[in-house]
């Protein structure tokens, strides 16, 4: 997936979690709830926009990490919310699985990142 592509996806979700959080209920479990997803949910693009503008592989490692967190939190949300019974299971596990999809993208990015970065460490050392 080129940084386009996952650009695009994020942004994708974000919208998606708009819509969801406009379906729930006002309530007051509703809006807090609407609330924490919003801002999750949509930071999720935001920050992975802003770690593809990073200055150093130390900066984008921080910023995925970043992203890493909100789109675990936005699944912690969705999970709440229908645990809450403010939307059934089926309405939601599709947006959920992408959350832990962009989850886990961002997890296996890290990882290449620090393998990376202390292999370029150790190639500098040799030199």
């Amino acid at each position: 997936m080129t940084e386009k592509d996952l650009k695009q996806r994020t942004k994708t979700f974000a919208l998606r979690v708009l819509k969801l959080i406009d379906a729930l209920p006002e309530t007051r479990s509703g809006r807090v709830l609407a609330n924490q997803l919003g801002r999750s949910g949509t930071s999720v693009g935001a920050n992975y926009r802003a770690a593809c503008r990073s200055r150093s592989t130390a900066e984008m490692i921080s910023k995925n990490s970043v992203v890493e967190e909100e789109a675990d939190e936005s699944c912690f949300w969705m999970e709440l919310t229908v645990d809450h019974g403010l939307m059934p299971a089926d309405k939601v596990s599709p947006l959920l699985k992408e959350a832990d999809e962009l989850t886990a993208i961002m997890v296996a990015s890290r990882k290449t990142l620090l393998a990376n970065n202390r292999e370029s460490r150790i190639q500098t050392r040799k030199s």
